[in-house]
């Protein structure tokens, strides 16, 4: 039986969630520039949020950097990838470079959210709808299934001194749910059976973003990166997966010529 307040934080976890997912999908398929808004939006949140974590006081400079990072990216994405990786670096050097404490914690997190929304961007333009849907589901899937499976099944903790919730159970279950992703989307495109292991592959990703960003909490004595979403935290608790999916994806296509266009 489960124990008592296991599933406390289901209901405003799902109605926040459809929002999100309305919201999201909405931008997809609008794509161009009203997805680069939102894309570039949330990352300057995510930014603004991670600023005052490692920095609560300084309330008008982590608004800044977060307003700075969104028209960064807003701009980079429509400048060739060289200028447009660069100009992705002004934000958290400027946070480096303000920020007292922390400054090498938010300039690495800030530039990887900052590259992620990139991708997220460059994705959407280069391949289409489908396989940014592609991606979204594995890190969907993997966030879903984790969490029932680590609710229902249990077992050993995954890192318990980083993110005690998190159980291997929940990990495997994540893996199992985005290959079934990779595969469904494999069978129906042109893309093949490798689908499925580079699925696994984001979904592990997506898994190391989320212990990544619970270990900055945990290391700043947060529990959410803000309170904006209901039973979510904040937009880098809810998002910290597809980030770390997003930059693998990135790092996987400079050597792999992944098939990624048409269906």
């Amino acid at each position: 039986m489960a124990p008592s307040g296991q599933w406390d934080d289901l209901a405003p976890r799902l109605v926040t969630a459809v929002a999100m997912v309305a919201t999201g999908l909405l931008g997809i398929w609008l794509g161009g520039v009203w997805f680069a808004a939102m894309v570039s939006i949330c990352c300057g949140v995510m930014v603004w949020e991670l600023a005052r974590m490692v920095s609560p006081e300084l309330k008008r400079r982590s608004f800044l950097l977060g307003a700075g990072a969104a028209v960064s990216l807003w701009v980079a994405v429509y400048l060739p990838t060289l200028p447009g990786f660069l100009l992705l670096i002004v934000v958290p050097a400027a946070g480096f470079a303000i920020i007292p404490m922390q400054r090498r914690l938010f300039a690495a997190f800030a530039f990887l959210i900052l590259v992620a929304g990139f991708e997220l961007m460059a994705l959407r333009s280069a391949s289409g709808m489908p396989w940014l849907l592609w991606l979204v589901l594995v890190v969907v899937a993997t966030d879903i299934f984790g969490y029932f499976g680590g609710r229902i099944i249990g077992g050993p903790k995954l890192w318990a001194r980083v993110s005690p919730k998190k159980t291997w159970s929940g990990a495997v279950s994540g893996w199992i749910a985005a290959g079934l992703v990779g595969l469904v989307f494999a069978l129906t495109s042109h893309a093949g059976l490798w689908l499925v292991p580079v699925s696994v592959l984001l979904s592990m990703a997506s898994q190391v973003g989320d212990v990544a960003e619970s270990a900055v909490k945990r290391k700043m004595g947060v529990k959410d990166s803000s309170n904006l979403l209901p039973g979510h935290g904040g937009l880098f608790d809810r998002f910290d997966g597809l980030l770390g999916a997003a930059v693998l994806l990135l790092l996987i296509v400079q050597f792999v010529a992944l098939p990624l266009t048409g269906f």
